[in-house]
């Protein structure tokens, strides 16, 4: 199970959300794993994530973290993550994956016909599927659909509400670019799984369409 399962949004808005991250068994691969990990995250690195990050370290927007010393520095127990925001380079990166063949778990959560496109045409048969079974429970006490379309970006719900809230006001009060607040919010996701190109096209569309406007 992982928790990038639960992103909400349209079906086009998904299409420009996947996120790939590598992970490993204690007691079957996770011994000596560190530097296929590192590995993993060098092949991502190359076809430009527009998010990656290791969740004891931190991701890439965060502005205490240098790429080249959070790759070094990974662990044999830690998860790297990197996030994309089309399937054709994503396709590379697995295709790529295939060739180095690290022989460690390497995940996609994306919609899953696409990533089982992306599979086929990178030449494999995905392992497994797995589906969120949605919220249960108290679903009045959750925020509005719209944040929670932010929210969910970071499966360990580190972009608060309040913190999502106030910046689509600083977008709506022109105080901030859907750039710099896209940005604000990735820097509390520690393991890079947040979208802030997505993040970006959301609050742009808010603005532009008078979301923002209505909500006062």
């Amino acid at each position: 199970m992982t928790n990038t399962l639960h992103r909400q949004g349209n079906r086009e808005d998904l299409k420009h959300d996947y996120l790939i991250f590598v992970h490993t068994a204690k007691g079957k691969n996770r011994e000596g794993a560190a530097p296929k990990i590192r590995e993993f995250m060098r092949i991502c690195l190359k076809y430009h994530p527009v998010n990656m990050g290791d969740v004891k370290q931190g991701s890439m927007h965060q502005d205490d973290v240098a790429l080249d010393r959070l790759i070094a520095g990974m662990e044999d127990n830690t998860v790297g993550a990197a996030a994309f925001t089309d399937l054709e380079t994503l396709q590379k990166v697995v295709e790529e994956l295939i060739k180095a063949d690290l022989g460690i778990c390497i995940n996609i959560s994306g919609l899953l016909d696409e990533v089982k496109e992306c599979c086929r045409r990178a030449g494999i048969t995905r392992h497994s599927a797995e589906h969120s079974l949605g919220i249960w429970g108290a679903k009045d006490r959750l925020p509005e659909r719209e944040v929670m379309e932010f929210n969910t970006m970071c499966g360990h719900g580190m972009v608060s509400f309040n913190l999502i809230r106030k910046m689509i006001e600083q977008v709506r009060l022109r105080r901030m670019t859907p750039t710099q607040a896209a940005r604000m919010m990735a820097k509390c996701c520690e393991c890079g799984a947040f979208n802030p190109s997505r993040a970006e096209t959301l609050l742009t569309r808010m603005r532009d369409s008078g979301f923002l406007n209505s909500k006062r």
